[in-house]
């Protein structure tokens, strides 16, 4: 009885070692990009925005342009046909028309207006300059059949209105 049980034993710890094994090869042969946050139907509309936005906060950790790597993540694909491919969507965001919510210091994301396929959002930016930014943000629950559907997706982000300074 001791001998069989003795086995299982040392079957189990082979076992678990040979999990560990392999899950520490997983984790150390993940790509850049595994760190992202992949849109899925349990992501609700308000941390769409929040991952975005906390994204563009820290644009380049873990690594350059991340930020806005994780926001074109959750760009509907109607959005990503117009504002895309990645690296002129990179350029569009680097560009005036919405620096500054690259490396801002604060955002305040308020619910406006909501349905079930739709939600507008508000949302407030203190940049790094400590100038206070207003933005209509606007996510959609997508429809159409496929591996993003029913998840919510970013279909516009209005021109940024500023508001002033901090100071």
């Amino acid at each position: 009885m001791i001998k069989k049980e003795n086995n299982f034993w040392k079957t189990s710890k082979l076992l678990l070692l040979i999990y560990k094994v392999i899950l520490i090869i997983l984790i150390s042969s993940s790509t850049s990009h595994a760190d992202l946050v992949k849109p899925n139907n349990g992501i609700e509309p308000f941390l769409v925005v929040q991952i975005q936005l906390r994204s563009l906060k820290q644009n380049d950790n873990p690594k350059k342009d991340n930020g806005i790597e994780q926001t074109w993540e959750f760009a509907h694909p109607n959005n990503q046909k117009n504002t895309g491919p990645l690296d002129r969507f990179k350029t569009m965001i680097k560009g005036k028309s919405y620096e500054m919510l690259l490396d801002h210091l604060d955002h305040k994301v308020v619910e406006i207006k909501s349905t079930d396929l739709k939600v507008l959002f508000e949302v407030t930016v203190l940049d790094k300059d400590k100038a206070y930014y207003k933005f209509n943000w606007t996510v959609e629950k997508y429809t159409a059949e496929g591996p993003l559907k029913g998840c919510w997706l970013t279909t516009m982000v209005s021109a940024p209105m500023p508001l002033g300074s901090s100071i």
